[in-house]
C-alpha cells in the first residue's frame, strides 16, 4: 500500500481548541515551484531594469558629450569670424599704407620711366601734353575750391590717408566728424564681453553720452539701413562713397530714413539702449570696403570746430 505524507497546519480556534489541517505533501511541490518562477520572474525584472538604467546613463553622457560639442563648434565659430574680421582690418590697414607710399613713390618714378622707356611722336607728345595741362589746371581749380571751402583742410589736419589710391579730395568727405562728444568707454579690438565675460572683438567703439542726445553724420553721405538689428538694436549705416561706411548702433530713435542724403553733422538719430547694450552710449563704426577699421584715429573734429570753419570759409568766400 502507498503511503501518504502530509503537511500539518495548526490553528487555535476561539473557544481555545485546536484544528488541524493536513495539506498532502505533494501540493508543497507545487509551492516550491510557484515560488521558484516568482524569484526567477522578479530577477529578470531587475537585470531588465538595471539595463534599462544603464542605457540611460550611456544616452545621457552621449547627449551631454554631443552638446558640449556643439558648444565648443560655436565657441571656435566665433573665434575663427572675429579673427577674420581682425585679418581683414589689418588688410585693409596695409592698403592704405600701401597706397600713401605709392602716392609717394609712384607719381615720380613711373612718370620718368615712362618718358626714358617709350618713343612718344610728336603730335601725340603735343595732345597728350595738352590734355595733361587741362587735367592739371582742372585739378588746380578743384582744389582752389575746396581749399576755400575748408574741406581740404580738414582732411590734411585730420590725418587721413587716400584709400588705395583714391585722391585727396575724395578724403575730404571722410568721417572725421565726432558724431557725438563723450568718453570712450570700449575701444576698438580685443576687449572682454560685457554679457559673458568672454574675450570678443570690438569692430567700433562705444562713445557715452545721455539718452536722447542728438546723433550726427560724421560725413555726407546716403542712409543706407535704418532700423533694427541684431546686437545693435536700432541702427543707421551711412554710405560715404569711395568704399567707406559709418555705422550708428543702440539708438533710441531715427531722425532719417533709408535711401536720405545726409549732410555732415545733421542730426540723424539720438542715443539709447536698444540692443545688448549695459547703458546709454553710441556704438560708431567706420568700415573700409566692408572691414572694420579703428574709428578713433578719424575723430578730429567736433561741431564746434565744423561750425568756427564753416564760419571762416563763408568770411573767405565773401
Amino acid at each position: 500500500m502507498r503511503k501518504r505524507y502530509y503537511i500539518i497546519f495548526v490553528a487555535r480556534e476561539e473557544d481555545g481548541r485546536l484544528r488541524k489541517i493536513p495539506v498532502p505533501f505533494h501540493y508543497a511541490y507545487v509551492f516550491v515551484a510557484a515560488a521558484a518562477v516568482g524569484a526567477f520572474t522578479i530577477a529578470g525584472m531587475a537585470g531588465s531594469y538595471s539595463r534599462m538604467l544603464l542605457k540611460t546613463a550611456s544616452f545621457n553622457q552621449v547627449r551631454s558629450q554631443r552638446e558640449a560639442l556643439q558648444k565648443d563648434y560655436k565657441h571656435l565659430e566665433q573665434v575663427a569670424q572675429e579673427k577674420e574680421v581682425q585679418a581683414a582690418s589689418l588688410g585693409s590697414l596695409a592698403s592704405e599704407v600701401t597706397a600713401l607710399y605709392g602716392l609717394k613713390h609712384n607719381k615720380v618714378t613711373k612718370g620718368a620711366a615712362s618718358v626714358n622707356a617709350v618713343a612718344v611722336p610728336v603730335d601725340a607728345a603735343s595732345t597728350f601734353t595738352d590734355e595733361a595741362y587741362a587735367e592739371s589746371f582742372d585739378q588746380l581749380s578743384s582744389l582752389r575750391n575746396t581749399a576755400l571751402s575748408g574741406r581740404l583742410t580738414r582732411a590734411f589736419d585730420g590725418g587721413l590717408n587716400p584709400l588705395n589710391g583714391e585722391s585727396w579730395l575724395s578724403m575730404a568727405d571722410a568721417p572725421s566728424l565726432w558724431p557725438v562728444v563723450g568718453p570712450i568707454t570700449s575701444s576698438f579690438g580685443e576687449r572682454m564681453d560685457p554679457f559673458n565675460g568672454e574675450g570678443a572683438f570690438h569692430a567700433g567703439i562705444d562713445i557715452s553720452s545721455s539718452f536722447g542726445e542728438a546723433v550726427r553724420a560724421t560725413a555726407d553721405g546716403v542712409v543706407l539701413t535704418a532700423g533694427l538689428a541684431s546686437g545693435y538694436g536700432r541702427e543707421i549705416v551711412i554710405d560715404h562713397g569711395h568704399g567707406v561706411q559709418t555705422l550708428y548702433g543702440h539708438l533710441s530713435g531715427f531722425a532719417t530714413s533709408t535711401g536720405q542724403e545726409v549732410k555732415r553733422g545733421q542730426v540723424i538719430g539720438y542715443v539709447g539702449t536698444s540692443g545688448r547694450s549695459t547703458g546709454p552710449h553710441l556704438h560708431y563704426e567706420v568700415r573700409i570696403r566692408n572691414t572694420p577699421v579703428n574709428p578713433h584715429k578719424y575723430l578730429h573734429e567736433t561741431m564746434n570746430q565744423l561750425a568756427s570753419t564753416e564760419t571762416s570759409s563763408t568770411k573767405v568766400g565773401n
